[in-house]
């Protein structure tokens, strides 16, 4: 109270030297706290204010390129702006006054293409707040997961690529054995054909030969007998004139009268 009171002497003091030039000029004034040590001045307390979106580290580390909007959204809220123009760009604008705090301006933008997310430009928030050590500790278990997920994910790819490529080989193998199965089966079915061509064939020409043999005996056979016939008719006047009856002659003919008239 003593305090404040002084300070009012002092200023109202101050005031009647001014505006009357005639009176005594007052002896300097020492400082407040080399007057009243142990008293502290008052403070004024000014109350926090936030101004557009209200975004910290821990989260902003968390977004990936290839998010939705959506879940852009559901990590760091709505945008502050976005480009009206085409649904491209979100900005979050913060504008913060704090008591006893550096102020914080900060700006971050987003850009997206076909609402995924592609771009993160992260170079106007360097006035927010580091992460606290529990953020670290937190962020440093959701990087080494992360880690280990793509680890991970690379084991199953490279298992299920050698397990697809192990398949397509035993496919092939199996393609390739049926193909040459194939191949041997109709070969042999090739030659089974041409062996029973080439019986039917000499069947055929057998066939052929011996009807031509037989042909062949038949003509002989008629050759024969025709040969035979033509030597009995040759043979067969000798013999029929040698076995005829002698024929009478005209002078001996029995036709003749028995008596003669001369």
């Amino acid at each position: 109270m003593n305090k404040l009171t002084l300070i009012a002497f002092s200023f109202s003091f101050s005031f009647l030297s001014a505006c009357s030039p005639s009176m005594p000029s007052m002896p300097q004034l020492p400082d407040m706290p080399d007057i009243i040590p142990d008293m502290s001045l008052p403070t004024l307390y000014k109350d926090d204010i936030n101004q557009g979106s209200v975004l910290d580290r821990f989260k902003i580390n968390q977004l990936k390129l290839g998010m939705s909007q959506a879940q852009v959204q559901d990590l760091i809220g709505s945008p502050s702006i976005i480009d009206p123009f085409h649904n491209k760009q979100w900005n979050y604008i913060n504008h913060s006054t704090l008591h006893e705090k550096d102020d914080i301006h900060y700006r971050l933008t987003l850009t997206f293409s076909n609402k995924k997310l592609t771009e993160i430009d992260t170079s106007g928030i360097s006035s927010l707040s580091a992460l606290t050590k529990k953020e670290k500790e937190l962020e440093d278990q959701r990087i080494a997961e992360e880690k280990a997920a793509v680890v991970a994910a690379k084991k199953i790819a490279a298992e299920k690529l050698a397990a697809e490529k192990l398949a397509a080989e035993k496919l092939a193998a199996e393609k390739a054995r049926a193909a040459e199965q194939a191949r041997l089966a109709n070969e042999q079915r090739i030659a089974n054909e041409k062996l029973a061509t080439e019986k039917a064939q000499a069947e055929a020409l057998k066939k052929k030969n011996e009807l031509a043999q037989i042909k062949q005996r038949k003509a002989d056979q008629q050759k024969a007998i025709k040969a035979a016939e033509e030597k009995i008719i040759i043979q067969q006047p000798k013999s029929t004139t040698n076995n005829k009856p002698p024929v009478p002659s005209k002078e001996e003919s029995t036709d003749k009268p028995w008596y003669q008239f001369w």
